[in-house]
């Protein structure tokens, strides 16, 4: 039986590869992309300007095939999330979300997560698999090509584009499924693809430190990092990879990625907790860790109010704590943002990407909990608040 090849798992160079043992030429695998990744065609009889001897080859020997749709639901300020199936129970999620001059697509890089931060629920959920190329960047091709049939625009260079940024922040950790992360990022750089900038694709790390160095040489793009705390012994409980990297080794590695990244700056990503993280110290304290003489790093915080979930034990900042806390790094002449809250009625914001992982049927069960804890702690526990600047 032939094993036929997903083409969505081919990078650039693998497709002229490709191309090259079915003995045809490099500018056939420029024609072949173009469909897949700017037309959305996934039947080789569409591709009408490929011979028709290269046609038959490919439908004997190749696929295009992105993981199937579960559920697709958009919120109320247009935010839209996907839950995809890939396979033996897993699930992740996609999510758009669409604002006045762009269109942000948050992707997932792995089904679950390792690294088990305390806040995020995606994390409790354990960790399944990595995902491949054609899951990462299937993830894109269908939300693009979807959004555009939504909205009957044609498919195509001509079609307006409907995601114009990438952001690696869904399920799992994506330095530590490197491979397949990098070949998805080239894919999305390539002008015969999506075509888009590196500084309008942001991967989100937790610190990998080892992994940060190998993306500034293999592939650079715009980097954030979750950094959630201002010293080592606070981000330890929270984010038990810092025990392997801590703060002085991931910031030395942000100075070095920032020499070869498209962006001269780094978002460092902090979630705010009520009365973990969010004292007027603790933001002095980061000011400290990024102003540091030779040792400082140019970058700018997101703040994002914490989604409370039950198995977490931890609230939400109050919005005067917030504010007062951003105002600290502002008068520090830190570029500082409150992150808007999007998505809340779908559970499609930040650290919500639960997905159901090998854990579909438990939903009911976590929405018991969650009435539980809004009983005890108010109405309003887990749900998400606009914050206004």
């Amino acid at each position: 039986m032939t094993v036929l090849t997903n083409l969505l798992d081919l990078d650039p160079a693998q497709l002229v590869a490709y191309c090259g043992e079915l003995g045809e030429k490099p500018f056939r695998a420029k024609q072949l992309q173009r469909w897949i990744h700017q037309f959305g065609a996934s039947d080789f009889d569409a591709m009408t300007d490929l011979a028709k001897s290269l046609r038959q080859k490919l439908a004997g020997r190749a696929v295009v095939t992105v993981p199937d749709v579960i559920s697709d639901h958009t919120s109320t300020d247009g935010t839209r999330k996907w839950l995809l199936d890939v396979g033996q129970g897993n699930a992740i999620e996609t999510v758009f979300i669409p604002e006045e001059n762009r269109g942000t697509l948050c992707i997932s890089t792995q089904a679950g997560c390792a690294v088990n931060c305390r806040f995020c629920s995606t994390g409790k959920q354990g960790f399944s698999r990595n995902l491949t190329v054609a899951e990462i960047i299937g993830q894109l091709w269908m939300a693009e090509f979807e959004l555009r049939r939504t909205k009957g625009i044609e498919a195509g260079p001509k079609g307006e584009r409907q995601i114009t940024n990438v952001v690696m922040m869904g399920m799992g950790e994506p330095l530590l499924n490197f491979g397949p992360t990098v070949t998805a990022l080239k894919l999305m750089l390539d002008d015969n693809a999506y075509g888009l900038s590196r500084r309008r694709v942001t991967l989100s790390t937790s610190g990998v430190v080892p992994m940060i160095d190998k993306l500034s040489q293999e592939c650079p793009v715009a980097l954030a990092v979750s950094l959630h705390a201002s010293n080592d012994a606070l981000r330890d409980s929270l984010i038990p990879l810092n025990k392997k990297h801590p703060l002085r080794e991931l910031m030395a590695a942000c100075r070095r990625y920032l020499e070869f990244a498209p962006r001269d700056f780094i978002t460092f990503e902090y979630c705010m907790l009520d009365g973990v993280n969010d004292s007027d110290a603790h933001a002095r304290e980061l000011v400290a860790l990024v102003q540091n003489g030779a040792e400082s790093v140019p970058c700018k915080f997101n703040l994002i109010p914490f989604n409370p979930f039950p198995e977490s034990g931890l609230l939400r900042s109050k919005n005067p704590r917030i504010k007062a806390f951003a105002q600290i790094l502002m008068d520090a002449g830190i570029v500082t943002t409150i992150r808007k809250t999007r998505g809340d009625d779908i559970d499609a914001a930040c650290g919500q990407l639960a997905g159901e992982v090998q854990d579909r049927t438990h939903v009911q069960e976590r929405m018991q909990k969650m009435a539980e804890y809004q009983r005890k702690f108010g109405e309003n526990f887990g749900r998400l608040v606009e914050i206004s600047a």
